[in-house]
């Protein structure tokens, strides 16, 4: 980024990727989005106005109603006094940054959407086989709606099975719940 940023507009950036790409992110998702996939901000600038935006609650962190979630899975989201701050102060942001972040949520919104809640996690076993557990979480919340628990014997399989999990997580629910919950 050739232009030097002043403190409002970086916020006014944040503040228009979050609108943008209608999902709740994490802080991770937030500033890979914002610094290393594209130039939009400094990592350090992009960590201070995250911040400040939730200071003045711009920003607001989504509530797990009473489940505990690890902070890496806490996610934000862009509130009603952040939206009407942006609607009177988007002009701010240059024209080819705006255009830049709308081109890119609109490809990747539903990449980051998949990876926050169609997520995996695997464990070696006492006999030396593997579990693989599968989630669904839930968008809005970083509750789990869904879970599979599958014994495999290696490693190289869990992780093969959970890179297919975040493919065909929807199918899946999708099949269980038309054959065991749905009453038609």
């Amino acid at each position: 980024m050739d232009v030097v940023l002043d403190d409002t507009v970086k916020k006014l950036i944040l503040l228009f990727v979050l609108d943008q790409m209608e999902i709740p992110l994490t802080e991770n998702s937030i500033i890979d989005i914002c610094t290393s996939r594209n130039d939009w901000l400094k990592y350090i600038d992009c960590k201070e106005a995250l911040s400040q935006l939730i200071d003045v609650k711009f920003i607001y962190k989504l509530e797990e109603d009473g489940f505990e979630v690890e902070p890496s899975e806490v996610r934000y989201a862009i509130s009603i006094e952040g939206r009407n701050c942006l609607a009177h102060f988007f002009n701010r942001i240059r024209q080819h940054t705006r255009e830049e972040i709308v081109n890119y949520a609109k490809q990747n919104r539903m990449v980051f959407k998949r990876n926050q809640e169609y997520v995996y996690e695997y464990f070696k076993n006492s006999d030396g086989s593997h579990t693989v557990v599968f989630r669904i979480k839930e968008p809005t919340l970083a509750q789990t709606i869904f879970e599979i628990r599958l014994k495999t014997s290696t490693r190289n399989s869990a992780v093969s099975a959970g890179k297919k999990w975040c493919k065909k997580a929807a199918q899946i629910y999708e099949y269980v719940f038309e054959n065991l919950i749905s009453e038609n």
